[in-house]
C-alpha cells in the first residue's frame, strides 16, 4: 500500500467512534507584524478514549506548543480544542502534564510534592484518604522507599517518576507527556517506559506522548503522528502500530511489522529533515601545513629522518590493564578494572554500556583528564600522562566560549596546533572545517545565538581542526533530539571518512554504535567494570541510516548488543 493510501486508511479508522480529544484547524503564532512566527498551522487531530498516541518531530517544530495548547496553558489563535465535547479554555485537573524538566519543589519531600496535586483536587476528602492516595501513586512508580526524600537526594529518573506520580494522583482524564524521558540515560529511560506502560494498562488513561525517539513511539503507542518541521508546522501521515501488547524490546527486534514501521517512519522523518539543514556547506581547500602535534612535524623541526621502523599500526592505541580506583570513606572503590584494548590507526571504536559502567572514566583517562590508577595507555607509541592537543575531545554539552563567534571558537584550537602557519593558512583551516559541518554561513554568529545542534557542530569542527592523533567523543549527541542526532551522525561520518582519524566514541545508543563503528566495545556494569565483549561491525562503508535499515545483518548486530545490555541489566 502506498503511503498516501495508508494515510487515508488510518484517517478513516481514526474517525470511527466519538473523539475523546479533538483539535480542529488549530493555529498558533508568536510575535506580531513583521516579527510574527507561525508555529502551528491548521492542526487537526482526533484521539479516542484510552488511546496512546505518540507525536514525533524535530526540535523547534512546535511539539511543546501543541502540548501547552491541549493543556490549556496557552490558547490557540484560531481553531478549537475539545475534550469530551467541551471546549478547552484554560488549564484544569482533567489534564495531567509531565514536562521534560522536572517541576518539583526542591524544599519539599516526595510525599509533599505529590500531595500538592492531591490536596488541590481532593480537598474534600479526609486527611487519611488523601495521604493514602499519595502513597498509592508513589508506590505505582516504585518510590515508596523515597517518600521522605527531597529532590536533591534523587536521581534524574527518580525525579521524573515523582512528576509522573503527581500528574496521575490528580486523576486526570488525559495524561500529556512532553518528552519526559529524553534527558535520561538509556537504562533509566527503558525502565520508566515500562512503568508508564504498566500504569497506562492499569489506569486506562488516554495518553499523548511527545517524543523524538521513533523506537519509544513504536514500543509504547497505538499510533505515531509526525509533526512536520515549521514554521507553520502541520501533521504528516499517521502510522498505526499493529504490534500485539505487551511489547518486548528483544522480541520486537525480530518482528517484521516492527521493522517495516521503523523503516517507514524513519525514512519519512529523514525526508522531512533533508530540507532543514543548518547552513550550507561551502568548500574551502585545506592548506598543506602540518600540526605541531604530528610526528612528521617534529621530525621536520629537528631535521631528523623518519624512523626506520614505524610503530605497530595495529596497536596505535593500547590500553594495558588500566584501572581507576577512587578513595572513599568505606575504602578504595574500583570503578574500572583491568581495561584491555588495542586500536588500529584510523579505526572507529564505539564503547557502550549502562550508566555508571565507567565508559566516560575510560575516555577521561586516555584524554589525560583523569589520572590512571593502575596499568598504562599508549598513543602512537607514547605513554599518555597528561592532556594535550593531540587528542581532540567533543563532550555531551558543547564546551564553547559563549561570547565568541563560531569562527573564533574553532580558531582557538587552530592557533594552538598551527602557530607556525600563516594567518591566511589558519583562516583556511578554520573555514574548511566550518564548511564541512555546514556552518560556513554562520561563522560570525556568537555561540549563544546558535541552536544546540549548531553548537555541537562547532565542537566537532574544532576537534577535527586540531588534526588530532585521536578523536574522543563523549556522548556528543546525547543532549540532542533524535532527528538532530541523525543529522550530526551523518556530518561526523562524512568528516571522519575523509580524514580517517582514529576515534573512540562513548554512547548508550545501540543504533549509533553500529552506524559509526568498526568495532563496538561492550562494558560490564560497574563497579569493577571491564571489557565484556567486542562486536565486529562488518558492514560496508560509506554507511547511511537508510542503508543500515535495509542491510540483512543490521538486526543481527542490534540483537547482540541488546542481549548483552539486557544481561547486564538483570545481573
Amino acid at each position: 500500500m502506498k503511503l498516501a493510501e495508508l494515510n487515508m486508511a488510518l484517517e478513516a479508522k481514526a474517525d470511527v467512534g466519538p473523539a475523546f480529544l479533538e483539535l480542529s484547524n488549530v493555529s498558533k503564532s508568536y510575535g506580531v507584524g513583521a516579527h510574527e512566527t507561525v508555529v502551528l498551522k491548521d492542526i487537526n487531530l482526533k484521539i479516542r478514549e484510552g488511546e496512546f498516541v505518540a507525536i514525533v518531530g524535530f526540535s523547534g517544530s512546535g511539539k511543546t506548543t501543541l502540548i501547552s495548547l491541549i493543556a490549556g496553558l496557552i490558547l490557540p489563535d484560531s481553531g478549537k480544542i475539545r475534550l469530551k465535547g467541551q471546549e478547552v479554555s484554560g488549564p484544569g485537573p482533567d489534564r495531567g502534564v509531565v514536562f521534560q524538566s522536572y517541576s518539583l519543589m526542591p524544599w519539599m519531600t516526595v510525599r509533599q510534592n505529590v500531595a500538592l496535586a492531591v490536596d488541590q483536587v481532593c480537598r474534600d476528602l479526609p486527611a487519611a484518604e488523601r495521604s493514602a492516595r499519595v502513597e498509592k501513586y508513589v508506590d505505582m512508580v516504585n518510590l515508596t522507599h523515597a517518600l521522605d526524600r527531597r529532590p536533591s537526594e534523587l536521581s534524574g529518573g527518580m525525579r521524573q517518576r515523582v512528576s509522573v506520580a503527581r500528574a496521575l494522583a490528580a486523576s486526570p482524564e488525559i495524561l500529556l507527556l512532553d518528552e519526559p524521558l529524553s534527558a535520561l540515560d538509556a537504562l533509566t529511560r527503558g525502565n520508566l517506559q515500562e512503568e508508564i506502560l504498566s500504569i497506562w494498562e492499569k489506569e486506562k488513561k488516554t495518553v499523548v506522548l511527545i517524543t523524538n525517539d521513533v523506537d519509544e513511539g513504536l514500543l509504547m503507542a497505538d499510533r505515531i503522528i509526525p509533526l512536520n518541521p515549521g514554521p507553520g508546522a502541520t501533521f504528516g501521515p499517521e502510522f498505526e502500530i499493529n504490534i500485539s501488547r505487551p511489547r518486548d524490546r528483544s522480541a520486537m527486534n525480530h518482528d517484521p511489522e516492527f521493522k517495516r514501521l521503523r523503516k517507514e517512519v524513519t525514512e519519512y522523518l529523514m525526508k522531512m529533515g533533508a530540507a532543514q539543514v543548518d547552513g550550507q556547506a561551502i568548500s574551502v581547500g585545506l592548506p598543506s601545513v602540518l600540526p605541531n602535534t604530528s610526528t612528521e612535524y617534529e621530525q621536520k623541526r629537528l631535521g631528523t629522518a623518519p624512523a626506520a621502523v614505524q610503530p605497530n599500526q595495529n596497536r596505535y592505541v593500547e590500553f594495558s590493564q588500566v584501572s581507576k580506583i577512587y578513595p572513599t570513606k568505606k575504602g578504595p572503590l574500583t570503578v574500572v578494572e583491568k581495561f584491555d584494548l588495542r586500536m588500529k590507526r584510523g579505526e572507529f571504536i564505539s564503547v557502550i554500556g549502562h550508566s555508571g559502567c565507567g565508559k566516560s572514566t575510560v575516555l577521561s583517562m586516555i584524554a589525560g583528564l583523569n589520572e590512571i590508577s593502575e596499568g598504562g595507555i599508549l598513543l602512537d607509541n607514547r605513554e599518555v600522562v597528561t592532556a594535550g592537543p593531540d587528542r581532540g575531545i567533543v563532550f555531551q554539552a558543547p564546551s564553547l566560549i559563549p561570547w565568541l563567534s563560531a569562527y573564533e571558537n574553532v580558531a582557538l584550537g587552530v592557533e594552538q596546533v598551527y602557530p607556525h602557519a600563516s594567518a591566511v593558512e589558519r583562516k583556511d583551516i578554520v573555514m574548511h572545517f566550518l564548511g564541512r559541518v555546514g556552518l560556513a554561513e554562520a561563522r560570525d554568529k556568537k555561540a549563544y545565538e546558535l541552536s544546540n545542534g549548531m553548537r555541537q557542530r562547532v565542537g566537532i569542527a574544532r576537534a577535527f581542526a586540531l588534526s588530532p592523533k585521536l578523536l574522543l567523543l563523549d556522548e556528543p549527541f546525547g543532549m540532542l533530539d533524535s532527528l538532530t542526532r541523525w543529522d550530526l551522525q551523518e556530518v561526523l561520518m562524512e568528516v571522519w571518512s575523509r580524514d580517517q582519524l582514529t576515534a573512540m566514541m562513548i554512547t548508550h545508543d545501540v543504533d549509533e554504535a553500529i552506524l559509526l563503528a568498526d568495532r563496538v566495545v561492550m562494558m560490564t556494569n560497574g563497579p569493577r567494570a571491564r571489557v565484556g565483549k567486542i562486536l565486529e561491525v562488518d558492514l560496508p562503508r560509506p554507511r547511511s541510516r537508510k542503508m543500515l535499515l535495509e542491510h540483512p545483518d543490521y538486526y543481527r548486530l542490534r540483537e547482540e548488543l541488546l542481549s548483552f545490555l539486557s544481561e547486564c541489566n538483570h545481573a
